[in-house]
């Protein structure tokens, strides 16, 4: 471990490491319940009779959902744990979440979401020494398209 520095060599080796896959299924209630729950009236998440007549002939998502989980846990708090096992801070923060859109998700889809730690970095901050995690999760459907890619960042001191 560098002298000072709060990222320790366990912590080091996280970087790069994935949680196990957790498969989600893509169903027209879900998208429906979602969109109204977002209060987003777009016909292309509401509408079954209008959305089969669209390019995409289903329902699709609204930006963000991608089902609900069907096999598998929860693999970013199975990360943060890791990450608090191996020396990290324990306060957390969340630091937002960015997505890459690349295919379309909607009715029928099953996808299958793996989440890695893909960086580690440290900033000195006005809370002191700062741990800043980015936690990246690859959404792969029934294709073997990659729909989907979400970064997280964990704010850790």
């Amino acid at each position: 471990m560098a002298e000072g520095s709060i990222i320790t060599d366990e912590l080091k080796k996280l970087i790069g490491v994935s949680g196990e896959p957790i498969t989600f299924k893509v169903e027209e209630g879900a998208i429906q319940r979602y969109a109204q729950a977002i209060g987003d009236p777009n016909p292309l998440f509401n509408d079954i009779e209008n959305a089969s007549k669209n390019k995409y002939g289903r329902l699709i998502c609204p930006p963000g959902f991608t089902g609900w989980p069907i096999k598998g846990g929860i693999s970013v708090f199975k990360l943060v744990d890791s990450l608090i096992k191996a020396g990290a801070p324990t306060r957390l923060l969340d630091g937002g979440v960015e997505f890459e859109f690349l295919e379309p998700i909607g009715a029928g889809d099953v996808l299958t979401a793996t989440t890695k730690i893909a960086s580690i970095t440290e900033r000195e901050t006005k809370m002191g020494k700062t741990m800043f995690t980015t936690v990246e999760t690859t959404f792969v459907n029934q294709k073997k398209k990659v729909a989907l890619k979400s970064r997280s960042t964990l704010i850790q001191f």
